[in-house]
């Protein structure tokens, strides 16, 4: 079964500050930007006009960058060459607050780089052109073998996890790579890889988990995976043939399928598809580094195998709708699920759970999910009534308070405190309905019932920066004025629309003959 969202939050709000030991990989990305709005008179080829560049870290540099922005202490080893693209990719890494006393500068090889051209039209809409490459793939040498071992092996004691990450350049040939996942068995720490798009993955066996996408699985397993009823066979045969805990393969659209063992044959494995949701694909590229990031550090943290892929589909899901590889953070992932719980739960809610979401929205400030209305975050907005009777009116209500501010809050009366305002004979419809149309609102964000004849205490709680009451208050009371404007909050007079009212209404299909 697949956990919660709100039990996910949990394993990530527990993310620390694990070390983490990444092997992999790393190679500069320079970016170049520049307004791309003529042809050359040379040839019909677009000239950018070059405006600004950056730097980052790719290949297994992007699973630092994830790893450092969940929280976690990387420790890089790799190789780069000892040219100045080197000294800056190790500075990149500085940067990013990851430990590179692994990286090893070789005067034989140059530091591997992409180098791409992005286009924009009318200084925005980022478009890549070209890509220029630089990189040599030929195995390192013994004595650089040897160097990068003693170095994990002093490493190994003090790290949480393993990762590995293969670009298929050099580093992670079949002798390195197997040594590497002996050391880290012996010292008895999980062994995450995300694999090269290679046809021979025996170097990768005995390793904890491996997380190849669809392409890399059919080639690594010489077994077709169209169709997401292909993936048992595939898994099942990379996890048996590897000695594997798991096998997650990533499925893109279709989401992933995780396979852990123990397993004697593909019906009787423990498996789980996990399911994506739709997004706005941008860009696919380091998706698949943030899932290894994302689940290398919720294995650190203690959680299951699925309920990390679970956490890594959610970060893969978050990378592709952005331009080029930006990290996702811990709050990026935290804020997706909670509008997973949201979505699940809809916009009923009980005090306790509402002030849980606004303590969400303010950032987490406060104990008690209220905090003052001068607090960061969004802008509060609370309203409330009876609205026995649906009408054109209160939607007119309901769109202007939402215009006040980011979230609509609607207090509704219970039946009994309504049967007490109005008499015996109201609502005509119960509470639940009542709910349950203003909650189809598209204003409405929060709808929430209370039992007293004024929201009083509800606005004691929730202190919402702007409390809406219609224009008919003009010269009245207004419940909780002074709870709003103490806490830095103000009070607004909506106009109603005249004739429309649920009494109205009532009155005149009373009045109607049978």
């Amino acid at each position: 079964m697949l956990t919660s969202p709100a039990n996910l939050a949990a394993i990530v709000q527990r993310f620390a500050h694990p070390r983490i030991l990444l092997v992999g990989d790393i190679m500069i990305d320079e970016y170049i930007y520049g307004d791309a709005e003529r042809l050359s008179p040379e040839a019909p080829v677009p000239v950018i006009q070059e405006r600004y560049r950056e730097q980052r870290a790719g290949g297994a540099g992007n699973v630092a960058a994830g790893l450092a922005a969940l929280g976690a202490q990387v420790v890089v080893v790799s190789i780069c060459g000892d040219d100045v693209q080197g000294s800056l990719l190790v500075d990149v890494f500085q940067k990013m607050g990851a430990t590179t006393d692994g990286i090893l500068r070789c005067t034989d090889r140059p530091t591997t780089s992409k180098t791409r051209l992005v286009g924009l039209a009318q200084h925005r809409h980022p478009q890549q052109m070209l890509r220029l490459d630089q990189e040599s793939t030929r195995p390192l040498t013994a004595e650089q073998q040897a160097t990068l071992l003693a170095y994990i092996k002093t490493q190994l004691l003090s790290v949480a996890a393993v990762a590995l990450e293969d670009y298929n350049k050099g580093l992670l040939s079949p002798d390195f790579c197997s040594a590497v996942i002996q050391l880290a068995r012996d010292a008895g720490k999980p062994i995450l890889v995300d694999p090269a798009f290679i046809a021979d993955y025996s170097k990768y066996t005995g390793v904890s988990v491996i997380t190849p996408n669809r392409y890399e699985a059919e080639r690594g397993s010489n077994l077709k995976l169209t169709t997401a009823e292909d993936a048992p066979r595939v898994a099942h045969a990379l996890l048996t043939t590897l000695n594997l805990q798991a096998c997650l393969l990533t499925l893109d659209k279709q989401g992933m399928y995780l396979l852990e063992r123990p397993v004697t044959a593909p019906a009787e494995s423990a498996a789980t598809t996990i399911p994506t949701r739709p997004r706005n694909v941008y860009d696919v590229t380091g998706a698949g580094d943030m899932v290894l990031a994302t689940l290398v550090m919720a294995i650190a943290s203690g959680a299951s195998w699925l309920d990390a892929s679970m956490l890594a589909n959610i970060a893969g899901g978050l990378e592709v709708e952005k331009f080029g590889i930006v990290p996702i953070t811990k709050d990026e992932i935290l804020d997706e699920l909670h509008r997973q719980d949201a979505d699940t739960r809809g916009k009923i809610r009980t005090l306790s759970a509402l002030l849980k979401d606004l303590q969400h929205h303010r950032g987490g400030q406060g104990q008690s999910g209220g905090g003052a209305a001068t607090n960061a975050g969004p802008k509060i907005v609370f309203t409330n009534g009876v609205f026995d009777v649906l009408h054109v009116g209160h939607v007119q209500y309901l769109a202007f308070s939402r215009r006040q501010g980011d979230l609509l809050i609607v207090g509704v009366n219970s039946d009994a405190s309504v049967k007490r305002l109005k008499g015996p004979t109201r609502p005509l419809n119960n509470q639940d309905d009542r709910l349950a149309v203003l909650a189809a609102l598209q204003a409405v964000d929060y709808v929430i019932l209370f039992e007293e004849d004024t929201p009083a205490a509800l606005i004691d709680a929730i202190i919402p920066n702007v409390l809406i009451k219609g224009d008919d208050y003009a010269h009245k009371e207004v419940v909780g004025r002074a709870t709003v404007e103490k806490n830095g909050g103000q009070v607004i007079l909506a106009p109603f629309l005249a004739g429309r009212s649920s009494t109205h209404t009532i009155n005149q299909l009373q009045a109607k003959p049978t």
